[in-house]
């Protein structure tokens, strides 16, 4: 599984495939103000990135992925 809940930290790891995507709707709309930590992420899939656009929660974490550090975690944070 690659993306899990660690305390009131929301984490995703590895490769998110788009079967992940419903386990992260889940996690975001549990807990609102959860924040996501993409540290160890090294890809997101496009499903799993709509959520993350959906809901814009708190970044947590520079990923190690040049594109998602640079442009992903960028775009999350702009409001």
């Amino acid at each position: 599984m690659t993306v899990r809940l660690v305390g009131e930290v929301i984490h995703l790891e590895g490769t998110c495939p788009v079967e992940e995507a419903e386990a992260l709707l889940a996690l975001v709309q549990a807990g609102p103000d959860r924040p996501v930590d993409l540290a160890f992420c090294r890809h997101l899939h496009g499903a799993v990135l709509q959520v993350l656009l959906a809901f814009r929660p708190r970044i947590q974490g520079p990923s190690e992925d040049p594109f998602i550090r640079d442009w992903i975690i960028a775009a999350l944070q702009q409001t």
